[in-house]
This record gives C-alpha cells, sequence and structure tokens, in this order.
C-alpha cells in the first residue's frame, strides 16, 4: 500500500498538483498521526479530491468521467445488478460488443475488476471518478440505501384493517378475486416487498394458538417481524394460496404453488409451500431472485489457493465433481456458480434439476416430472443423446442415476452433481452404499467438495474482536494467531439489522482425487481412514478452512463453531 500511495504522490507531483516540499513535509505528519499521507493533503485541502481522480487515471492509463454530466441509459445500467453495483462500488456507463466500461474510484483493486469480469461475462474497460460521484450515482439509478423494512407502509396497512368499522374481506372457495387496491392485498405485497429487500430467502406465516406469526431467514437464520393480527389469518393464508394457484377449499393435504411478483423492475418467483397444522395452514415461500444469482467463485468464498484449484477442476474435458452437505448449505448456488463460469459458446451444457430454480442464459435446463414418469434417470439418459459437454444433475439419489453419471463422466463428458453427506470423503462411501462399483468411483471422481454457510461480518459496524477462551479452545487457536492474525466481528448497526453480520459465503473442504486416493477408493478402506490420508494428502478440513477466514477477518469465531460441529480440526 505504501509503494502505492508513493507512486500517487509522484504523480501528484508532476501533474503539478503539488510540490515535493510540500510532500516531504506532509509524510512526517502522517506518519505521526498514523494516516495515509494522500488522506492528509486531501483533508488539509492541499489537494481536491478531483485531482487524485486524474492521478490515478494517469496512473492506470484511464480516462476520467463524472459522472454527474452522464446521462446513463437503463439497459446500461440494467448490466450490473444493484447489489453487485453497491458491494464493488461501480457504475456502468456504456457497452459495446462483448465489452462493458464501468466507473471506479480505484482502477488498482485488480479483485474487483477480476470479479467484474466474471460475474458480467464480458472485458472490462476502466473509467476513473471520484468517489462522491460514485456514491451519487449509486443513489440517482440504484436507490438510495435505506432501512429495508419500511415499517410506516406496514403499520399503516395494518391499522386499516384491524379498525373496528373496516370488514375483513373473505375470498369466496371458487377463489374470487378481491380489488387490486384492497388493504388485504397491499398487506400481502408489503410482506412479500419488505422480505425481499431485507433479503430474506424464506418468507415464514405459521398459524400459532394466539398469534399468526411472521418470520423472514435472513443469512440463514430466523427473524421475527411484526405480525399480522391473529383475525387476519384466514384471508392472508387464502390470498397467497389464489395467487398461489392452489386449490383454496382444500384444508387437509399439503399443496405446492409458484408466484410471480415484480418488485421495482425486477420479476421475483416465489416456491409456495402449504402445510395443515393443528392451529391453520403454515405458508412458507422460498423466494427466488433470477437476476440475483450472478455469483463469481470470489463470491462463493474461496481463498486464492482454493481458487485456483478449484478453476483447475472444473476446467477439465471429463470427470464428475461433486459438492456434498446438508439442506441449505449453498450446493445449488455452488454449481450453478461453476456453470456460470465455464459457460462459454464452444460448449454445450444441459442441465437436469427438480425443479428448475434459476433460468441460466445459454444453458439448456431440463426439469424432472416424478408424476409422468420423467425422473433423474430417464431424463439423463435423454440429454446424454443430445451430445453435452457439460452435464449438471440437481442431485444422485440412487443406483440408476449414479451409474448413468458415472458412466456419462468416464465417457468424455465433465459432470456436476451433489450429494447429502457431512463431509467430502463420505461421498465415496454414500456411492458405494447406493451399489455403484467402487473401480467406477475410483475412475470416474476427480473432486469431491463438502461445503457450510457462514454469515459475513457487515462492513459498516466491523470491529477487532478478542476471542473468548471457549472459542479458541473450541478452534485450536494459540495467542500467537491471535496476534498475527486480523479477527474482526460487527457490533450492530441499521444496515445488518444489529445482527452484526450480512451476507453469506462459504467454506469448504476440497479432496482432490489423485492417483493414490483412487486406489484407496479402489481397496474400499473405511472412510476414516480415507479421511486421515487425505488431510495427508493436503485436504483442509471444513473447520480449518473456517479458522483461516476467522483469521483473515471474514467471519467470526462463533460462526465457524457453529457450521462445522462435530468437524474435527
Amino acid at each position: 500500500m505504501a509503494e502505492k500511495d508513493d507512486y500517487l504522490l509522484d504523480l501528484l507531483v508532476d501533474l503539478g498538483f503539488t510540490s515535493a516540499e510540500v510532500v516531504a513535509k506532509a509524510r512526517e505528519e502522517a506518519g505521526a498521526a498514523g494516516v495515509g499521507v494522500v488522506d492528509l493533503l486531501v483533508a488539509n485541502k492541499v489537494i481536491r479530491p478531483g485531482d487524485v481522480t486524474q492521478a490515478k487515471a494517469a496512473q492506470f492509463g484511464a480516462e476520467v468521467v463524472h459522472l454527474a454530466n452522464l446521462k446513463i441509459e437503463d439497459e446500461v445500467i440494467a448490466i450490473v445488478p444493484r447489489d453487485i453495483a453497491r458491494k464493488y462500488r461501480v457504475i456502468p456507463v456504456f457497452k459495446t460488443e462483448g465489452k462493458v466500461a464501468v466507473a471506479i474510484a480505484d482502477p488498482s483493486d485488480l479483485n474487483t475488476i477480476d470479479s467484474l469480469t466474471h460475474l458480467l461475462n464480458a472485458e472490462i474497460e476502466l473509467r476513473v471518478a471520484s468517489e462522491p460521484d460514485i456514491e451519487a450515482a449509486l443513489n440517482k439509478y440504484y436507490g438510495s440505501e435505506k432501512k429495508a423494512m419500511d415499517a410506516g407502509v406496514f403499520k399503516d396497512v395494518i391499522q386499516e384493517l384491524t379498525e373496528e368499522n373496516v370488514h375483513v374481506p373473505k375470498v369466496d372457495d371458487d377463489g374470487g378475486e378481491l380489488d387490486a387496491d384492497a388493504p388485504l392485498i397491499r398487506l400481502v405485497n408489503q410482506i412479500i416487498v419488505d422480505a425481499f429487500k431485507m433479503r430474506a430467502s424464506d418468507i415464514h406465516l405459521e398459524p400459532l394458538e394466539k398469534r399468526f406469526r411472521l418470520r423472514y431467514r435472513i443469512d440463514g437464520v430466523m427473524q421475527e417481524m411484526k405480525s399480522p393480527p391473529k383475525r387476519l389469518q384466514a384471508p392472508v393464508i387464502a390470498r397467497l394460496k389464489i395467487q398461489a394457484g392452489m386449490v383454496i377449499s382444500e384444508h387437509r393435504v399439503p399443496q405446492d404453488g409458484r408466484i410471480q411478483s415484480k418488485i421495482g423492475n425486477k420479476l421475483i418467483d416465489l416456491r409456495v409451500s402449504c402445510l395443515p397444522t393443528n392451529h391453520g395452514e403454515s405458508i412458507v415461500m422460498r423466494i427466488l431472485d433470477k437476476e440475483g444469482l450472478r455469483l463469481g467463485l470470489p463470491e462463493l468464498g474461496f481463498l486464492t489457493d482454493d481458487q485456483q484449484t478449484f478453476e483447475r477442476i472444473i476446467g477439465l474435458p471429463d470427470g464428475i465433481l461433486l459438492v456434498t452437505g446438508p439442506t441449505g448449505s449453498g450446493k445449488t448456488t455452488t454449481l450453478y456458480s461453476c456453470l456460470n463460469f465455464i459457460n462459454r459458446p464452444d460448449r454445450k451444457i444441459i442441465t437436469v434439476e427438480d425443479p428448475v430454480e434459476y433460468v441460466l442464459s445459454g444453458i439448456n435446463q431440463v426439469q424432472v416430472h416424478d408424476a409422468v414418469g420423467f425422473s433423474f434417470a430417464t431424463a439423463l439418459r435423454a440429454i446424454l443423446r443430445q451430445a453435452p459437454n457439460i452435464v449438471m444433475i440437481g442431485e444422485i439419489r440412487d443406483l440408476e442415476t449414479g451409474s448413468i453419471a458415472i458412466n456419462a463422466s468416464l465417457t468424455g463428458h465433465l459432470v456436476f452433481s451433489t450429494l447429502h453427506t457431512n463431509d467430502a470423503p463420505g461421498a465415496v462411501t454414500r456411492l458405494v452404499d447406493i451399489g455403484v462399483k467402487p473401480f467406477l468411483v475410483a475412475s470416474s471422481t476427480r473432486c469431491l467438495m463438502a461445503q457450510r454457510l457462514v454469515r459475513k461480518i457487515c462492513k459498516k459496524c466491523i470491529a477487532p474482536y478478542q476471542p473468548t477462551e471457549q472459542e479458541m479452545r473450541a478452534l485450536g487457536l494459540t495467542m500467537e494467531d491471535i496476534k498475527n492474525g486480523n479477527i474482526q466481528k460487527g457490533r450492530g448497526c441499521p444496515n445488518c439489522n444489529n445482527t452484526g453480520n450480512r451476507g453469506r459465503f462459504g467454506i469448504f473442504e476440497i479432496f482432490v482425487v489423485e492417483d493414490e486416493a483412487r486406489k484407496l477408493i479402489y481397496d474400499q478402506v473405511p472412510t476414516t481412514v480415507l479421511r486421515q490420508r487425505a488431510r495427508e494428502m493436503g485436504m483442509r478440513t471444513l473447520r480449518e478452512d473456517g479458522i483461516r477466514k476467522v483469521l483473515a477477518g471474514m467471519t467470526t469465531p462463533e460462526e465457524v463453531i457453529r457450521a462445522t460441529v462435530g468437524d474435527e480440526s
């Protein structure tokens, strides 16, 4: 960082924005105050922020843009989704064939530029703008950062519905629609909008004995919200069943459906499940943001060495890669990100899913229909006749699917799939248990990867943290580790709903199957022996990967301990 500042200071002098004498004096003051020289010069108004912007642009041969003077078209803004624009603090300026020009405050941030290249699947052309200019453009084109839950609207609708002189609308069993401006419809819509704004993955409406509870799952953790009154339980559930295409007169059996909703300019799908309980029907809605799933591999949580290993594996021409973990551990997101990474015009990619949750551009996606006999195995046989290069199978559930997948990987296809096992070596045992021959597993498998999700520390309230003795003991940390590390924790702020955490990423256990591992699989050694040998060959456990990310200040000890209970470090 010091070298980069030195080069920037030299440029500021060369461009005539300041003098060498002023810089020399500022160095002494900055050293005593413990601040950056450039920051001190700006704070003392020796140079202007615009001067720094011009110097940065000159340093990288980029053009300076004044975003306030530009009129950027909506179709250009749509290239970079709001969450990515805010995360990386970039503004798309224009696009040409295969290229996107983006304005950024720090053109030396190579990680951001590399991530954008993968996320946008396009070559990036740099433009440089000042930080205030970018902040103003983010607010102008993507909307200002507000507290996600618009409590006033929600409160007004509830009050309107619960006033004594207001009749609570009922929905006929024939599915008769309510007036689109009815308070009930506005209430249901507001529940969905608030959940989306708060980045919830699920909405839970649960009828209890004396109340109708509303909870959102945010970053994997359930959070209770202000709940509608109990008297609105029946009409709210009826309204949601109508939207999801369910039979509203049926209250005895579970039902599934889908709702498509537009929030601002975004089109989202909600996968709806209705379950009869003691006190009424419980509704759970999974939010599927089709535009939000544009993850690159760095966003999944890979550190540099693991990312390089993983990129090498998914770049192989054939073999099978299995991602393992419990439900909700991010396996599907990882597979989608792999497909995004390797999706090129010269490759044919086909997926078999149940259900198809996200639509990926340029990829053939097949929906399983068990009711008509179109199972994973049937679909897999059919798609292999379509001559794909790469195949993704939602899950290997039985011998038939497993055998076809492994045979496909042995005949020149690269196959991605998932398994429900606790660790990476356990995937071998699982495949053998369902009937796949060990020699086929050994021959076809290229990589087994277990993963869990942990919460990121909120960037707006992050602060140094001293782990407790219990946390140090659980993670095997020493005082030397803490001294050399950068352990952090969020204090809690409006940005993270006072949780100290915002967003999630993965911790990984990557078992690359080389010759020695193949022999062990072929010899059918016990999982404990295979796991031990895998560690000796360089595999890091989930907890060990988590510890690295704790020491890097990416997550907290508490999160890693919670996600890796039972994992031997």
